[in-house]
């Protein structure tokens, strides 16, 4: 029996384990990008009807509208969401999530929800990790550790 972590096998070796890719990286990195997981949860708001464009990013206040038309364009390739082109005076597309799109919503509930729980605790041990760097450099400058 292969062994896992995370969904990942692990190969064993003469020097240790192994981790072989569950995916590859292009597809983890789209996945569990900031914009792609607001897009698909401002989706998921709407599972009956498909938003528009502007519905989109008046949502996520912070993203650009190039931004925004990069991310759709890449899910759409992704096969997580349709987009819907209505030649009508002026043009009208609208988008919303496939069934695969809406198939990583229990997941990304659990991740998202993970973060909301343990932020501050980050935040916290980013700020403790760098004083204790701070005071180990002596001289005030911040130390390099490589690891």
């Amino acid at each position: 029996m292969q062994r896992e972590i995370n969904g990942r096998p692990v190969i064993e070796t003469a020097r240790g384990p192994v981790l072989t890719p569950c995916a590859p990286g292009s597809v983890l990195a789209r996945l569990g990008d900031k914009w792609t997981i607001l897009v698909v949860s401002m989706l998921a708001l709407s599972p009956d009807a498909p938003m528009r464009f502007g519905a989109i990013k008046r949502g996520i206040p912070d993203i650009s509208q190039r931004m925004l038309t990069l991310t759709l364009r890449n899910l759409e390739r992704d096969g997580l969401v349709a987009r819907y082109y209505h030649a009508e005076v002026p043009p009208r597309v609208e988008y919303e999530l496939t069934a695969r799109g809406r198939s990583m919503l229990g997941p990304l509930a659990a991740f998202t929800g993970w973060i909301r729980d343990t932020w501050q605790d980050i935040e916290t041990s980013r700020r403790a990790f760098d004083e204790a760097e701070f005071e180990r450099s002596g001289d005030g400058s911040k130390s390099k550790i490589s690891l």
